[in-house]
């Protein structure tokens, strides 16, 4: 199973993305875009790829005890960017510098429990909304300057989620990945034996 850690926004927060986002649909060439799912919005904190089933407790205990020692945070959704014309998306305001760490405690855990995770790149607080299909040759300026205004309402990160990529369920081209919360853990919890809290709905990052 393909799996990533992950904080997960609120519905609220959500609600007000999607609103501001529904100005950005109406640009030109929104239609060329590939859309990610509100239900898919995600700050991803370490992405661990292929998991073995055998691995998960080892790798689920330690995230757990990863949980319990940090957070939570107050974050906002805030702004927007692209990467080159391939990938548009809003970051984030708030205790960024004390989430990195946690991402870091993740990654750590999940070497311990014998799951590296992608060291290529750092935390960066970016929750990706669209995505440009290969040669369409889309100016995603236009989207990312939809969002430099933006500013959400504050909101508590207090949980830690184990998030599982499944394959699209269609089959048909172009569709994207959707995601399932297998297991969470409450930020700075009391909890002793780090089990998770029953997986929920799941929450593109």
């Amino acid at each position: 199973m393909r799996l990533f850690v992950a904080l997960l926004p609120p519905p609220a927060a959500i609600a007000e993305l999607a609103a501001v986002l529904t100005g950005a649909h109406a640009l030109p060439d929104a239609d060329r875009l590939r859309w990610t799912a509100p239900e898919g919005w995600h700050f991803t904190l370490a992405f661990l790829g292929e998991v073995p089933d055998e691995a998960r407790p080892g790798l689920e205990e330690r995230l757990g005890r990863a949980a319990r020692r940090h957070g939570p945070y107050e974050l906002r959704l805030a702004g927007g960017g692209r990467y080159g014309d391939r990938t548009v998306w809003t970051g984030a305001e708030g205790d960024l510098a004390a989430v990195g760490r946690l991402a870091d405690s993740v990654r750590a855990a999940a070497r311990r429990a014998g799951v590296p995770a992608d060291e290529e790149h750092g935390f960066e607080a970016h929750l990706t909304l669209a995505r440009a299909q290969r040669r369409a040759n889309v100016r995603l300026r236009p989207f990312a300057d939809a969002l430099a205004d933006f500013r959400g309402s504050p909101w508590p990160a207090t949980t830690l989620s184990l998030v599982a990529s499944l394959p699209p369920r269609s089959g048909v081209p172009g569709e994207q990945p959707h995601y399932r919360t297998v297991a969470s853990w409450p930020l700075g919890g009391t909890a002793e034996d780090g089990r998770p809290a029953a997986g929920g709905p799941g929450g593109a990052g």
